[in-house]
């Protein structure tokens, strides 16, 4: 693993399938919760990704500054917003898998 700032970075992955008939509302709730977990001082990265055969298949790609910007970013008003409105879209239990950041120097 990479020593130094850039491997102090915690991605996590979250793999979300999304009902058909909630595709456009998830995705209107998802681009708001990113646009403001961008703005929290540990959020180094926090993009969605749609997959581009599947339109109810979403990746979220969020990259923390520390091991314990995951929680931070957890207890702030937009994401209660984001997990309360999109829990009955999803078609099943969304799964996250974390990893850390490596950089070639």
């Amino acid at each position: 693993m990479q020593k130094g700032k850039e491997a102090a970075l915690l991605t996590v992955l979250v793999d979300i399938h999304v009902k058909p008939e909630c595709v456009d509302a998830f995705c209107r709730a998802s681009m708001e919760n990113a646009l403001q977990s961008r703005k929290e001082p540990g959020v180094a990265r926090f993009d969605v990704l749609q997959h581009t055969g599947d339109a109810g298949h979403f990746t979220l790609v969020e990259a923390y500054r520390t091991a314990e910007d995951p929680a931070r970013h957890k207890e702030t008003a937009h994401y209660k917003k984001w997990r309360d409105t999109v829990e009955t879209m999803m078609a099943i239990p969304r799964t996250s898998q974390k990893f850390a950041w490596m950089n070639p120097e």
